[in-house]
């Protein structure tokens, strides 16, 4: 299969919960293309791997099986210590070590009196790296699954709150309904409400969510992050994490951001 300039595509890379947005590809879909094509099909489930622990919206990353290489960022969603990453692969050829293993002789010696193939140290991208799948599974053992699960239903159902408060609210509009814990959305203050949507208006409105930031951290109330995101002006983006967060929370969240925008 060759592309424009003679190149021929060699992997695939799906992202599943992306960073803004919290989307996810069609993962299924893109394995059977890359099946045809004989691709390697790389999954960046770096912030929606976490779905997986819940029966109810594991559905985002079906096909992720299929995939020849998986990374997963415990530490975000299921909130393991930092930092806690995962990088796996199908290919069962030492296919890692081959590629980046150091082969120090002053560090890993072969002739140990037991079977060196059992030495973890080379087969790591990072020598030293930091034992993050001890804090993942300690974690695993200290909480449980259903917990882990509770923690992604949670956050799916406040993200789901926040988002149909938006809707209810004057001044609230939503950038897109939401497909994971990321909810992004316009502040629009009262002196921008009765004006058309013109390019004046939205590079208007393209201030607004610096301005709150400003208030917002100088007060010390709160942090919530903005951007923008292709042709779309700056919005707020409301990630839900903390198994702690409560509806009470999400009212507080737009409150604030209404009280704080009020005279621009």
């Amino acid at each position: 299969m060759k592309i424009n300039g003679g190149a021929e595509p060699f992997m695939v890379n799906a992202t599943a919960g992306t960073t803004v947005l919290g989307a996810f590809d069609p993962i299924e879909e893109i394995a059977d293309i890359c099946e045809k094509y004989n691709l390697w099909l790389h999954v960046d489930a770096c912030w929606g791997g976490a779905a997986l622990l819940s029966k109810k919206h594991r559905h985002l990353l079906k096909g992720i099986h299929r995939a020849n290489s998986v990374a997963w960022n415990p530490h975000k969603m299921l909130m393991a210590c930092l930092q806690c990453c995962a990088f796996m692969v199908r290919d069962k050829t030492g296919l890692l070590q081959r590629c980046h293993s150091a082969r120090a002789s002053y560090l890993f010696q072969q002739d140990k009196f037991y079977d060196v193939s059992y030495d973890t140290g080379d087969k790591s991208i990072q020598c030293s790296r930091k034992p993050d799948a001890f804090k993942f599974w300690l974690m695993w053992k200290a909480l449980g699954t259903s917990e882990l699960e509770r923690r992604v239903d949670r956050a799916f159902a406040m993200a789901r709150y926040l988002a149909q408060e938006i809707k209810k609210r004057e001044g609230f509009r939503l950038l897109m309904e939401p497909e994971y814990a990321n909810v992004c959305f316009w502040y629009i203050p009262p002196s921008l409400r009765n004006m058309p949507e013109s390019p004046e208006f939205w590079q208007k409105l393209h201030t607004v969510g610096p301005a709150v930031k400003e208030r917002m951290m100088k007060k010390g109330s709160m942090m919530v992050s903005y951007q923008p995101h292709g042709d779309k002006v700056n919005f707020f983006r409301m990630i839900i994490i903390s198994p702690q967060a409560s509806r009470e929370d999400m009212d507080f969240v737009l409150d604030e951001i209404d009280r704080l925008g009020q005279d621009l």
